[in-house]
């Protein structure tokens, strides 16, 4: 069962490091039965005037987190903090919150989000979906780095290299009638960055509810740039 585990975090915070870990380690091993953890490291930008630029930060994933703030209530956003199927947050070092969290999601039932065919075209992912998309539901295309790593010069985790998995750098949502097979396109945008490495590339499309922001169904493909 398919399960979304999504990381914000920032190589400006000391405190994150141990989720990025936790979210590499869940990525590889797959420890929980049942469940395929589809992850993404999501990193805001709030830290970047604290000494260090994270150069994967993006102003998109601070607005993300800023919408679950407000559906969970919290009074302001933090991290490591992770999200899981939009339905469930906390610590995002913490491990025994996300087997918890990850466990209960794979009891409810999902929905059909069936990637068919996915290729890297003119600096663009070229990709169709087909999905059992209900009313109220959009789909959200990702396009995230599988692996990527830094040599942090200052801030507080100066002097370390810091390493993350399925980094995020391009996210864009759709209506949820483009979900039935219909020829569709991302921008690489800074994937085909001449200073980017050429990694692998996850695609990672998910159904999530307009009002809730719960996943309802999600899918991933790896590509080769």
């Amino acid at each position: 069962m398919p399960v979304l585990v999504e990381l914000f975090t920032s190589e400006g915070c000391s405190d994150c490091p141990p989720a990025d870990v936790l979210l590499a380690k869940i990525d590889a091993t797959q420890p929980i039965s049942g469940a395929q953890a589809i992850v993404l490291s999501e990193h805001v930008t709030y830290w970047n005037h604290q000494g260090w630029s994270d150069p994967f930060s993006l102003d998109a994933m601070t607005e993300r987190q800023e919408q679950y703030v407000q559906r969970f209530g919290l009074d302001s956003s933090y991290t490591p903090q992770m999200v899981v199927d939009g339905t469930e947050q906390f610590v995002g070092s913490n491990a025994r919150s996300l087997v918890d969290a990850v466990e209960k999601q794979i009891k409810v039932p999902k929905k059909s989000v069936m990637i068919e065919h996915a290729q890297w075209e003119n600096g663009a992912v070229q990709f169709s979906i087909h999905a059992d998309a209900p009313a109220g539901t959009k789909l959200v295309a990702v396009l995230a780095a599988n692996s990527t790593h830094s040599e942090v010069a200052r801030g507080e985790n100066a002097g370390r290299t810091l390493h993350h998995t399925a980094v995020v750098r391009v996210l864009k949502e759709f209506n949820v009638d483009v979900a039935d097979g219909r020829a569709l396109k991302l921008a690489a945008g800074p994937l085909a960055e001449k200073n980017q490495e050429k990694v692998p590339v996850r695609l990672v499309v998910f159904l999530a509810d307009r009002k809730t922001g719960h996943v309802l169904g999600a899918a991933e493909q790896i590509l080769q740039q």
